[in-house]
């Protein structure tokens, strides 16, 4: 008789092993216009300074362009998660996290000079992952304090602090036993404004409103995600790539925009009133409305206002506002026939019902 060692072991043509990963990344910066009140006057003066929009994408290694926008003092801090799920026979077997935050810095400017002072990173706070019928979640929040301290009264003892306030985004990935990837901004601190960008690197949502007030008060000790509470997220869709740009052209071109803020529930046009002004939402949601219908809404970054550049004059839609806004508004002038007829062809929503 003749002994095989291979009778002994499992074909192993029968066991299938497949691991699938997934990511979301979130990017938070400081965008023109979102810091209020007394703390606005170092920006001016440019002690302190405000961000570049983030790019529209990170591209196919998201971790190496991370670190080169840190180093270029390109935003505030970021959170990467990226996780994976090993499956077994249809079945999952593992999960675990591989991503984290990556925190910034802030450059100051004292004349000629500057400094640039490092933002201290907190611990990143890793839910235990979630199973459920063919899929796994994964929960993970990233952040930390800002570079520069800043004194500041407050609602509750010690009544003044010298601490930084502390930003952060949470994250949720899903991932499922077919291959399907879901990410989300499930909570985040109301300042500074957030970016979400999907595995493929490119960008999906991004947070509606910015509340610089209630975070320079109240973001710190036990009010954070490292105490006891999160801030649920209002998160937007994206503008179109054109958009965006038009958006730069607008907010950075010649004469600078008139800043108008509209109050929740108030209308900033009209449909059918007369108008030939652009408009550039910087913060918050409107809602389109056309005859009484709700069409959706538009979140930070769009641009409108053209069809009636275009066609005689005459809003046609009605916007109002369904959280506080904030609006820059342009002459026409600043932006050529051409673009605002390629803006036109993406905005006729009544068209769609």
């Amino acid at each position: 008789m003749v002994f095989s060692p291979w009778l002994h072991l499992p074909d192993l043509r029968d066991v299938l092993i497949m691991r699938i990963d997934g990511a979301v990344t979130s990017i938070s910066w400081i965008p023109s216009e979102a810091v209020t009140g007394m703390a606005k006057l170092p920006f001016g003066g440019r002690v302190a300074h405000y961000d570049l929009p983030p790019p529209d994408a990170l591209g196919s290694d998201q971790s190496a362009t991370l670190g080169e926008l840190r180093d270029a003092d390109r935003f505030r801090f970021a959170n990467h998660l990226s996780a994976w799920i090993e499956v077994e026979d249809g079945r999952i077997t593992d999960a675990g996290y591989t991503g984290g935050g990556l925190i910034g810095s802030t450059t100051v400017g004292f004349g000629g000079a500057s400094v640039t002072v490092a933002a201290v990173a907190l611990p990143d706070v890793c839910s235990e992952p979630e199973t459920g019928d063919g899929w796994v979640r994964f929960t993970q929040t990233g952040g930390g304090r800002t570079g520069v301290p800043a004194p500041r009264t407050v609602k509750r003892k010690p009544f003044i602090q010298y601490h930084a306030p502390i930003a952060w985004s949470t994250l949720q990935l899903t991932i499922h036993l077919d291959g399907r990837v879901e990410g989300e901004l499930a909570g985040a601190s109301p300042f500074p404004r957030h970016w979400v960008y999907g595995g493929d690197g490119n960008l999906i949502a991004k947070s509606g409103l910015v509340d610089f007030r209630d975070w320079y008060k109240n973001a710190f000790g036990a009010h954070t995600p490292w105490g006891d509470l999160d801030s649920p997220a209002l998160v937007t869709a994206v503008e179109t790539a054109l958009e965006r740009e038009l958006s730069s052209t607008i907010m950075r071109g010649g004469a600078k925009p008139k800043i108008r803020k509209v109050k929740e529930g108030d209308v900033l046009v009209e449909q059918g009133d007369a108008g030939q002004e652009l408009f550039v939402l910087l913060d918050g949601v409107l809602s389109v409305e056309h005859d009484g219908i709700d069409l959706g809404a538009l979140g930070p970054g769009s641009v409108f206002g053209e069809r009636a550049v275009l066609e005689g004059g005459t809003r046609t839609a009605t916007l109002r506002a369904a959280t506080k806004c904030k609006v820059a508004v342009a002459s026409q002038e600043v932006i050529d026939l051409g673009s605002l007829r390629k803006l036109v062809d993406g905005h006729r929503r009544e068209e769609t019902l």
